[in-house]
């Protein structure tokens, strides 16, 4: 049996439609050698600080920086998750063959290719790479499976911006409100990312990195709970 996994619910059914697995099932379609299964986009992330060590339960500077000696995944907290996690897993273990239906794309690559790493995926695994949903499209896909070993370096990109994302977030969250006063609540891992590559632009251009870093820098609340106030602080350099 070929197990085909999706990023969606919706995108699973269109493909079940077109290669003919056209009896629902608890989790999955079925029928014509094909069970066709999905995500719900992300089913695993990123373990939290606390799951690598105990020490980084408690917010403090001298628990910085936070670099795992090597990142780990977990399902992502929900009733639901769990029980869609159990049947992939569940007919992975059976399958002659999987398909990688994930999206075209890097987060694709990611959000797939967590999942089977979960599930401790052995089977030879195959990539269905396609733009488009249209049935055409879908059936040479099909025609047109690659092995799923030449999109590792996609992977491999993807999984280092979701770490670097970690590193930066994680860090900085913690490290600002220690580090400036009435912060109370976490920043964006994208914009502070930003931030920092704006101050290295600035430094190779030879800009006013303070200004840029003031105009770019990552967002705050710094306010009270009845009165929120955003603003933008200058960005802080986190030894990494």
């Amino acid at each position: 049996m070929k197990v085909c996994i999706a990023e969606k619910p919706s995108v699973a059914q269109e493909i079940a439609r077109v290669i003919g697995a056209t009896r629902r099932c608890e989790g999955y379609f079925e029928g014509n050698g094909y069970q066709v299964t999905w995500t719900f986009g992300h089913l695993c992330c990123l373990k939290s600080p606390e799951e690598y060590d105990d020490n980084w339960k408690r917010w403090s500077l001298s628990t910085l920086p936070m670099i795992p000696d090597c990142f780990g995944i977990r399902l992502i907290d929900g009733a639901s998750i769990r029980k869609q996690f159990n049947t992939i897993k569940k007919l992975f273990s059976v399958a002659d063959c999987i398909i990688n239906c994930g999206d075209a794309g890097q987060e694709g690559e990611l959000i797939q290719r967590w999942v089977m790493q979960l599930a401790r995926v052995k089977c030879p695994v195959e990539r269905l790479w396609i733009s488009s949903l249209t049935e055409e499209s879908i059936r040479n896909g099909f025609r047109q499976l690659r092995n799923q070993r030449e999109y590792d370096n996609l992977f491999r990109a993807g999984f280092a911006r979701a770490s670097g994302d970690w590193l930066l977030g994680m860090n900085a969250t913690r490290l600002l409100p220690e580090g400036t006063k009435g912060v109370t609540s976490g920043i964006s891992e994208r914009k502070c990312s930003k931030s920092f590559v704006v101050v290295k632009h600035c430094k190779l251009t030879n800009l006013n990195t303070i200004k840029h870093a003031k105009k770019r820098g990552c967002c705050a609340n710094v306010g009270s709970a009845d009165k929120p106030g955003w603003r933008c602080l200058p960005v802080m350099s986190i030894a990494l």
